[in-house]
């Protein structure tokens, strides 16, 4: 029997939560299957462990996660705890150094769900839109100096190597070969940013000469968000840097109907380093706690899991369930206007598997 050895890191608010459906749907779905087999090892790194050590995982933890298959992750962040902590300590300490530069998340209309765009329903938004994930905008270079006085400076320097941006084009390229329109819209900011984005448009170029068979235009990210809910059908496979795929990612999960369902694979493509799946909704501590957290996009990332893992029969298995779910409104959790708890959806998943 094969078997797949998770590291789970369910983190903080409402991750503990989804994580925790998310193994229980992804044993039963294993059980099911019996081909393979999934061993989770839990770490319980995040806002608390900090609170406890000063530390949101410990110094030794990337040699910990190594020997893992998939990393399984739920959200970051505490309201009493600020951000830039959170998250530099505990996701981008394993995206950078585990090279997981590319980020994918597949955004669409599932049957069930209302999409807030008039007269949009399932197969008018079916995109998949490929992150630029360990520099551009969120390289963490830059600094602070002359602290507190009028004259405080902040630098925030965006890094855009050839090399990083070609793998990036190269992942985007791939993935829109292998779905059915082979099209692909790269999204820049080049009129403004006259360096780093004009280089991300020359590579484009360069890099489209390699795939003859996938057509390909170029979308300032502004005239994006217009495009994205004005003329969703004119979309398919979309490639952006780490900032505007951070921001257009979350337009396009609300467009497809809500955060709760959206799924995310940090890749690292050559497999030299664990890559890691995770829902992109957050910590959400409004809701931590009263069971009511959607754990749609939880499933949705372990369905991503399992196709990176090379059990695909089980990812189709599973995503034919998540759709089952979906389409069934007793089922929806409050962000899709329904009453169902978490473990309602998971009870609904398990049966539906």
């Amino acid at each position: 029997m094969r078997k797949h050895r998770i590291a789970a890191i369910p983190g903080d608010g409402i991750g503990k939560e989804v994580v925790a459906a998310g193994v229980e749907a992804l044993t039963a779905l294993a059980a099911l299957d019996g081909g393979f087999e999934l061993e989770f090892e839990h770490f319980d790194w995040g806002s608390d462990y900090y609170k406890r050590t000063g530390l949101m995982m410990p110094a030794d933890g990337l040699e910990k996660l190594k020997p893992f298959d998939a990393i399984y992750f739920g959200s970051v962040g505490a309201p009493d705890l600020p951000d830039h902590i959170t998250l530099w300590g505990l996701r981008l300490a394993i995206c950078q150094p585990f090279d997981q530069y590319a980020n994918v998340r597949p955004t669409r209309i599932l049957a069930g769900i209302d999409s807030p765009l008039r007269n949009a329903g399932v197969g008018d938004l079916d995109w998949v839109i490929v992150r630029e994930n360990t520099e551009g905008e969120y390289a963490g270079q830059g600094g602070r100096s002359h602290r507190g006085h009028p004259e405080e400076v902040a630098t925030e320097v965006a890094i855009f190597t050839r090399a990083g941006v070609r793998r990036i084009m190269r992942f985007a390229f791939r993935t829109a070969q292998a779905r059915p329109r082979k099209f692909l819209t790269v999204v820049t900011k080049s009129n403004a940013q006259r360096n780093g984005l004009v280089m991300w448009d020359e590579i484009a170029a360069e890099v489209a000469k390699e795939f003859p068979d996938v057509t390909w235009d170029k979308m300032l990210v502004d005239a994006m968000t217009v495009r994205m809910t004005m003329k969703p059908r004119s979309l398919d496979t979309i490639v952006a840097t780490n900032l505007h795929a951070d921001i257009l990612s979350d337009l396009a999960a609300a467009l497809a109907g809500s955060m709760g369902i959206a799924p995310t694979a940090n890749l690292n493509p050559e497999r030299q380093f664990p890559s890691m799946f995770e829902p992109i909704h957050g910590s959400a501590f409004d809701i931590t706690g009263m069971g009511i957290a959607n754990p749609i996009g939880t499933f949705w990332s372990g369905q991503m899991m399992l196709e990176h893992l090379g059990e695909q029969a089980a990812a189709d298995r599973l995503m034919r369930a998540i759709e089952t779910v979906a389409a069934n409104k007793t089922l929806h959790t409050p962000d899709l206007g329904g009453n169902a708890r978490t473990v309602d959806v998971t009870a609904g998943l398990i049966a539906a598997l």
